[in-house]
């Protein structure tokens, strides 16, 4: 039996709502509210003050999505055989993230699995998995969450998601989850019915600021930090992406983030496991490391990058475009005396790719020498490189922006909202897809049958040894020599020669004392 409980410091009473019963709940310490234990796969609501059903705002699954009922899950009874899994090291791993949804055409926990040995093959150590809590309708990035307790119910749910990450680590793959903190999402979102979780103290793009720092805080950063430890404890995960820590709004001390971060490594060290926090911030951020963030994504880098193969200033490209930005966010860390593994590097991922009008990829940008360009600089730096999903093999399906929210006036909202934002970068409204639309999700799906074609397949094979390469390399320094339209990046043997200016990348590797292997011009 799952005892139930929930925290309501104004209602007046409250009553849980299950299996056709109505049944008064007792007051309990702080706001707190108790009632009868249910039984593994029951559904039931709340009812405060006698209003109508709420689903329980740490909910474990909602089958019925966002306004549906809540359904107890007994954790316990998952029959897992990763008894021995004791985690990866950061700092030696290539990450991989990946949208559920799109990775398949099933878009689900269980078809995921079936493509694990594919990562295994490129080379890949752990998963990122974009956010995957409860959000609105059926598609969706995630990151507009409301019940951020309940894996989404058409990936699989509860059960669906622990066989995925118990997939994982008997293939030796981590598996971090990218969790929503600095809002929720629009629909379905009903915390501030329980209590004071949301503040005018502050404001966000989204609005109020969830209540980390004012009146009666405490739960509600408890709320928080233990959604993150249950992700961790009770789904075997392996560490968390913070989404927009800069979003996350906090004057007291410690810092949510930080507080977060201490609890997540205690929790390792009671589990004798290697547990990560990551934590996404626009530019590179010496205090959030102070918090214990075991490493940052390195915008830095990838829009230096990106301006290069690409020739795009507009927008918050427009800093960049020269060799020099380049080298000078490869150096960026050792002049902050910071370690290189505690940054993520990436020629793409969701944002970047996503954020754009027509969701394009390098591939549909750039030529193949100037994606393997792309691919070797992360890959061969001394940063935690990162790839996203079918970017090894060149994919040429887009990744567009989706949701499926149900209420017309937030479908609405979000539609106009999309053409907004890619003003700054000079895209026309007519350019911009329907997010709403189904097809603007379909067209997002990986096509798997263009690893076997070419030019995916020599693509493909050039990640895989370029992965090969960086497992021989270890904690080899870095050197960085710019000139006109050229970059010379020298790790040791290692000598990645990039001309920006042809769009060409040559790699060496020396094998013998005196002579050199060519790995590859393109």
């Amino acid at each position: 039996m799952t005892g139930v409980r929930v925290w309501a410091p104004a209602a007046r009473h409250v009553e849980l709502d299950s299996g056709g019963r109505r049944q008064a709940m007792s007051p309990a310490e702080d706001g707190w509210w108790a009632g009868p234990g249910l039984p593994p796969g029951q559904d039931y609501a709340f009812r405060l003050d006698g209003g109508g059903p709420l689903p329980d705002p740490r909910s474990p699954s909602q089958p019925s999505g966002v306004h549906g009922p809540s359904r107890t899950v007994e954790h316990g009874s998952f029959p897992w055989t990763d008894a021995g899994w004791r985690g990866r090291e950061l700092p030696e791993a290539v990450v991989y993230e990946l949208h559920v949804g799109a990775f398949t055409p099933e878009g689900t926990f269980e078809a995921v699995i079936q493509k694990l040995d594919h990562l295994v093959e490129v080379g890949v150590d752990a998963l990122e998995l974009m956010p995957v809590a409860e959000f609105s309708g059926d598609r969706g990035w995630g990151y507009d969450g409301a019940d951020l307790w309940a894996p989404h119910h058409v990936y699989g749910g509860p059960e669906g998601l622990k066989r995925l990450v118990d997939a994982c680590h008997a293939r030796g793959l981590a598996v971090i989850l990218d969790v929503v903190y600095n809002h929720l999402g629009p629909e379905g979102n009903y915390l501030g019915r329980f209590g004071p979780y949301f503040t005018g103290r502050h404001h966000t793009p989204w609005g109020k600021a969830i209540n980390f720092d004012g009146p009666r805080s405490r739960p509600v950063r408890d709320f928080f930090i233990e959604n993150g430890l249950m992700w961790l404890r009770d789904y075997h995960l392996d560490g968390l992406r913070l989404d927009a820590v800069h979003a996350i709004v906090d004057d007291s001390r410690p810092h949510i983030v930080e507080e977060l971060a201490s609890r997540v490594h205690d929790l390792g060290r009671r589990l004798e496991r290697r547990l990560w926090v990551i934590a996404e911030e626009p530019s590179i951020n010496p205090t959030l490391l102070g918090y214990g963030i075991d490493a940052q994504w390195n915008d830095t880098f990838h829009h230096a990058l990106h301006v290069l193969l690409t020739g795009e200033r507009s927008g918050y490209y427009a800093p960049y475009g020269t060799v020099a930005d380049l080298a000078a966010a490869l150096r960026e860390p050792r002049s902050l005396g910071l370690p290189y593994t505690r940054f993520l590097a990436y020629s793409q991922d969701h944002d970047q790719v996503g954020n754009r009008a027509g969701g394009d990829r390098l591939s549909q940008l750039v030529d193949g020498g100037r994606l393997r360009l792309a691919a070797a600089l992360p890959l061969l730096s001394p940063f935690v490189p990162m790839v996203f999903m079918g970017e090894e093999w060149g994919a040429s399906t887009p990744f567009l922006f989706f949701s499926d929210h149900r209420d017309p006036a937030v479908g609405r909202a979000t539609t106009r909202g999309r053409v907004h934002e890619f003003q700054a970068f000079g895209w026309r409204a007519e350019d911009v897809p329907d997010p709403q639309a189904r097809s603007s999700f379909e067209r997002s799906k990986l096509d798997w049958s263009e690893p076997a074609q070419e030019p995916h397949g020599a693509l493909l094979g050039w990640y895989r040894e370029l992965i090969r390469l960086r497992r021989t390399m270890g904690g080899v320094p870095l050197e960085v020599e710019e000139a006109e339209g050229r970059l010379l990046m020298t790790r040791g043997p290692v000598r990645v020669s990039c001309d920006f200016a042809k769009g060409r990348v040559q790699v060496e590797a020396a094998s013998v004392p005196g002579s050199a292997r060519r790995i590859h011009t393109g």
